[in-house]
């Protein structure tokens, strides 16, 4: 792993303080495994981009979250309804769905998580979903750095856990898709259809 400034920095202190001493190397070797942590921590809360952002119809975008004990990012693309009726056409009922545009939809986590009472590891994973008018199902799956269709048997080999979530009304039309924390959740909310998926540790 290509490690920073910073980590040289803190293993350089440790060193002068530690003044080469048993102690002193068996403190430089804990801070080093620290920010080795750090760094893929950093290095996993981040979004993976295929191809040109510039002129996409439906743009990527990011949302930060905290949970007990972590740090999330979750990053989709973002289409528009756009005078389309959405849930049940343009988003078929009973298809699985990338869960968005472009991209697979990514969930980076820096500790062990509880999302929709499936525990995981901290790491990156994708989320798909096969919405119904009275109930979705939640695809978790291991691979997240690659591009969300085709969903093929390929890409459903790699599921890792799935959970159910009931869907309900938006107070407004939503034209945009889009993702929120809100009281310890997810909300995915479009069109006339927002669905919460539980956070938790």
């Amino acid at each position: 792993m290509k490690r920073s400034s910073a980590w040289y920095l803190a293993v350089l202190l440790v060193a002068g303080c530690g003044g080469g001493s048993e102690a002193g190397e068996a403190e430089m070797a804990e801070t080093a495994e620290a920010m080795d942590e750090m760094e893929m921590a950093d290095a996993g809360l981040a979004c993976v981009v295929m191809g040109d952002l510039d002129g996409r119809q439906s743009p990527l975008q990011e949302l930060s979250f905290s949970y007990d004990g972590g740090e999330g990012l979750l990053c989709y693309g973002a289409p528009s309804a756009r005078e389309r009726v959405v849930m049940g056409e343009l988003v078929p009922y009973g298809a699985v769905w990338r869960l968005g545009a472009n991209e697979a939809t990514a969930l980076h986590l820096s500790a062990a998580a509880t999302v929709g009472g499936v525990a995981l590891e901290a790491g990156s994973y994708s989320l798909y979903a096969t919405p119904g008018e009275t109930e979705w199902t939640f695809h978790v799956n291991s691979e997240y750095d690659r591009w969300g269709i085709p969903i093929d048997e390929t890409v459903q080999s790699t599921e890792v856990g799935s959970f159910m979530a009931t869907p309900s009304a938006t107070a407004e039309m939503v034209e945009m898709m889009t993702f929120e924390q809100v009281d310890g959740a997810l909300r995915f909310s479009w069109e006339n259809t927002q669905v919460d998926i539980s956070l938790g540790m």
